[in-house]
């Protein structure tokens, strides 16, 4: 309980100061309260590594990935560098254009689809051209995402960080599990946050899912993250016994647009000073470049990184019935989706 309030305070001094992707990271495994968790090796890349760098010897000619939000920010590199890397990858943005421009910039093999994650209509459409293709998924990389609304605004009746960031990939998730599971060691990235830290006590609050019954910006903004990570861990829970693997991740703080709802003087802040501890682009896509792609951690799975590395999140993220419970529930609310 102790660390989550030193991060609160933390956050309400020093880095409420910062447009980031996501709040505090360590900058090595280690600090801040991160350790490696028992029995996990340590690998070679640490915080200053790129995307670029930790998949520098590969070559994923005959993989297939799928990228949300690979129109812009972490995304966007994520999706350069396996495209470069040989990789097949499947781009998502909010709308043709943006994903269609974004695929056609890399070079490599990359194919724009549509995918809003408010909408299960569109999701559900996303997951069938995916299907369709006929080709397993060795990545799924569950990228993008909103932060800190400063009101509240709701989502098929769900408070919108919670709907954009676990339920839309949740679903995307379930409705693309057997092609995951259809490749030779098919990956789950989820993009998490050490902003988890900061959801409600209780982890999730299954009774005001809708934000009606009191809504806090970056409160909500965390039980999403944490909700990230629990689907991670069920996940990998539920892949036991095949190839297939799970893991969460940290990108670190990175001045992104995902922190554009931050006040005007936070941005400003962030322009003038950000250099100084934030991580760029392609340092920020490293740690989930890594864990889809790097035999190293071939096998790992129910894991949250951070900076390439293995670290012990909070607490409730490690909750097997939190995330039991979480997975329940989320699958209830998109149930018809899963049995069409």
């Amino acid at each position: 309980m102790g660390r989550r309030i030193t991060r609160r305070k933390f956050i309400a001094t020093a880095s409420t100061a910062a447009v980031a992707t996501t709040l505090p990271a360590c900058s090595e495994p280690g600090s801040d309260g991160f350790v490696a968790p028992p029995g996990v090796s340590l690998g070679p890349y640490g915080a200053k590594s790129t995307a670029a760098e930790v998949t520098a010897e590969l070559d994923l000619t005959g993989k297939t990935a799928l990228i949300t939000g690979a129109n812009s920010g972490l995304g966007y590199e994520t999706m350069r560098v396996l495209a470069m890397r040989g990789a097949h990858v499947i781009g998502t943005g909010r709308t043709a254009e943006k994903a269609e421009k974004a695929c056609a910039s890399v070079e490599g093999r990359a194919t724009p689809a549509v995918l809003e994650l408010g909408n299960y209509d569109s999701i559900a459409a996303c997951a069938a051209q995916v299907t369709a293709m006929g080709e397993p998924i060795d990545m799924l990389v569950l990228n993008a995402g909103i932060m800190a609304l400063p009101e509240l605004q709701q989502v098929n009746g769900l408070e919108r960080q919670f709907a954009i960031n676990h339920m839309g990939h949740y679903l995307l998730g379930r409705l693309l599990e057997e092609s995951v599971l259809a490749a030779e060691a098919g990956r789950v990235v989820v993009v998490s946050s050490s902003g988890h830290t900061f959801a409600p006590e209780a982890g999730i609050l299954f009774d005001n899912l809708s934000g009606e019954k009191g809504y806090d910006p970056m409160e909500m903004y965390g039980q999403s993250k944490l909700a990230n990570g629990l689907f991670a861990l069920e996940l990998a829970r539920r892949f036991e016994g095949t190839a297939a693997t799970a893991n969460a991740i940290h990108p670190g703080i990175i001045n992104t647009n995902l922190g554009r709802h931050f006040p005007k003087w936070q941005l400003a802040f962030a322009k003038m000073f950000g250099w100084l501890f934030m991580k760029n682009t392609e340092e920020g896509a490293a740690t989930q470049t890594y864990v889809a792609a790097n035999p190293f951690i071939e096998g790992q799975s129910g894991l949250y990184f951070a900076d390439c590395n293995p670290v012990v999140p909070d607490p409730l993220m490690e909750d097997p019935e939190l995330a039991r419970r979480l997975w329940d529930v989320s699958e209830e609310l998109v149930s018809s989706y899963l049995t069409a």
